[in-house]
């Protein structure tokens, strides 16, 4: 089911993108000295004076909180931008973000201003925002269903990797110094430029062309690159009878999403698994991390480099859920992976307030947060985007990427602003926090989450149906809610695109 198409569609799709967002995050802790003194360089040129401690750190917190701001921007324009370019052309695109961010960034220091690098960060924030949203919607439509598990992991272990990146780039050997952070920000062009070569030699989305672009003719050619076989009628059938059930593939507004009754557990579950995704605690570790390998005892300029052991784990765990999520499934590994962190957030608890009493007691809190970290990536790091883009019928599926979008950017901004107040107050306590947070979305998805592994959208549909409380019938209509054309108009489409040639007679 692998054809070399469908490998490196992910694959570019995914360095171009999620592989971006991932570096965006942890890019900026290599040179955070370095940069807050070019900030206080800045200032001093200016205004003759330094500036103070309290408005260093206001811009710094500025500088790393805006790229989930842009990120909101980006999740809430996606929808429009995918229905009118498709969702290839839209990850091209993209780039224009990326290209631009990355040399108001690189070029801060040069032009001496640090409103480039904010303005730089927020851009950059905007193609993450829709990067995460059109990067899942793309590979899930391309992919077929035995496989779609573990090719939308792609989009998790792209961004492991990128944060295993940042962190490379910025040890003091390569880009880690003060006369070369802002190569560190230049890289971004790397990924981009070999996305705009290479993605479009790829074909678009075959359910995209076929549902919404009614062609025929092109998305039989895609599916046939894509699944590297010559007689794709089956797929081309299987496409038009989620069609006809929907009888109308006019895209879905938010505001009828929200109102459809067949899909209500479905938004449910995906606003729950992202929020978690988000706030189950996995930037308070990156905020602990120096400080524990400290008190274990790691010399400070070693610090870097066994940091960069998180960033391994991340990405062996996320490459290890690829391989295993289509024979173990969805359901198991996102609440196996927040039961687990439920589990090591109370040890490292336990250990970080201990740990000045017992002299082994740092190592025990090391272990737990590369178990935290691994937890993470086994399922909930790439399990939501999965969920998001298999839940929902194609004219719905936009919709449901944006309300997944900003759930997702606006817990990320929460965490950013309220967990210095919850470390302050709570102090090493403050992990509890995080616990009851993965408990609560463990208990959820284990009561409502279905499998969905090896189904069709429609079969995933009729799993909700019970619990919407709706008929499969009843289902069936309000896919197709408003404007919904008549099933004899609607045959007579699919009638007009056969005699056109597009496809072959027995398809239909």
């Amino acid at each position: 089911n692998w054809s070399g198409s469908l490998i490196v569609a992910s694959l570019t799709g995914a360095f171009g993108s999620s592989f971006l967002y991932g570096y965006n995050l942890s890019v900026v802790n290599a040179p955070a000295v370095y940069i807050k003194k070019f900030y206080n360089e800045t200032w001093e040129r200016r205004y003759g004076f330094s500036v103070d401690e309290s408005t260093l750190t206001l811009l710094w917190s500025i500088t790393v909180s805006i790229f989930a701001i842009g990120g909101l921007v980006g999740a809430i324009i996606v929808t429009p931008i995918v229905k009118f370019f498709g969702r290839k052309c839209t990850l091209l695109l993209n780039n224009v973000f990326a290209v631009t961010a990355a040399l108001l960034m690189s070029l801060s220091l040069l032009a001496g201003s640090f409103e480039m690098l904010i303005l730089g960060r927020i851009i950059m924030g905007v193609d993450a925002g829709i990067s995460l949203s059109a990067l899942p919607m793309y590979l899930s439509e391309i992919s077929p269903k035995e496989i779609r598990g573990s090719l939308g992991q792609v989009t998790a272990i792209f961004i492991c990797i990128g944060v295993f990146t940042g962190q490379v780039l910025g040890l003091p050997e390569i880009f880690g110094q003060e006369s070369r952070w802002p190569y560190l920000f230049g890289a971004i062009v790397v990924p981009s430029l070999i996305q705009v070569v290479i993605l479009p030699f790829l074909p678009e989305s075959p359910r995209y062309l076929l549902l919404e672009k009614h062609n025929t003719s092109k998305a039989e050619k895609a599916f046939q690159t894509f699944l590297g076989k010559d007689d794709v009628s089956h797929e081309v059938e299987e496409v038009l009878a989620e069609s006809r059930i929907q009888r109308n593939t006019k895209l879905v507004s938010i505001l009828q999403l929200l109102r459809t009754r067949a899909v209500r557990w479905q938004v449910i579950t995906v606003v729950v698994t992202m929020g978690c995704y988000q706030l189950c605690g996995l930037n308070a570790i990156w905020y602990y991390t120096n400080n524990i390998f400290s008190e274990a005892g790691i010399n400070h300029e070693t610090i870097p480099y066994v940091t960069l052991s998180t960033g391994a784990v991340e990405t062996l765990a996320a490459v290890f859920s690829g391989l295993v999520i289509e024979r173990l499934g969805r359901r198991p590994l996102l609440i196996g992976g927040f039961g687990l962190m439920v589990v090591f957030f109370a040890v490292l608890t336990v250990s970080l307030t201990l740990q000045k009493t017992v002299h082994w007691l740092p190592y025990l809190s090391i272990f737990c947060i590369l178990a935290i970290i691994a937890s993470f990536c086994i399922g909930p790091g790439g399990i939501p985007f999965v969920l998001t883009g298999e839940f929902f019928q194609q004219s719905q599926r936009p919709a449901a990427f944006m309300i997944a979008g900003t759930v997702n950017w606006l817990s990320n901004f929460a965490v950013g602003l309220l967990f210095p107040f919850i470390q302050s107050g709570l102090q090493t306590y403050c992990f509890l926090v995080f616990a009851a947070i993965c408990f609560a979305g463990a208990t959820y998805l284990f009561f409502v989450l279905p499998e969905t592994k090896n189904k069709t959208f429609h079969e995933i549909s009729q799993a909700f149906a019970k619990r919407n409380k709706v008929s499969l019938e009843m289902q069936e209509m309000n896919h197709c809610s408003g404007e919904r054309k008549s099933s004899a108009e609607q045959e007579s489409n699919f009638t007009s695109s056969v005699d056109n040639g597009e496809t072959k007679k027995g398809i239909v």
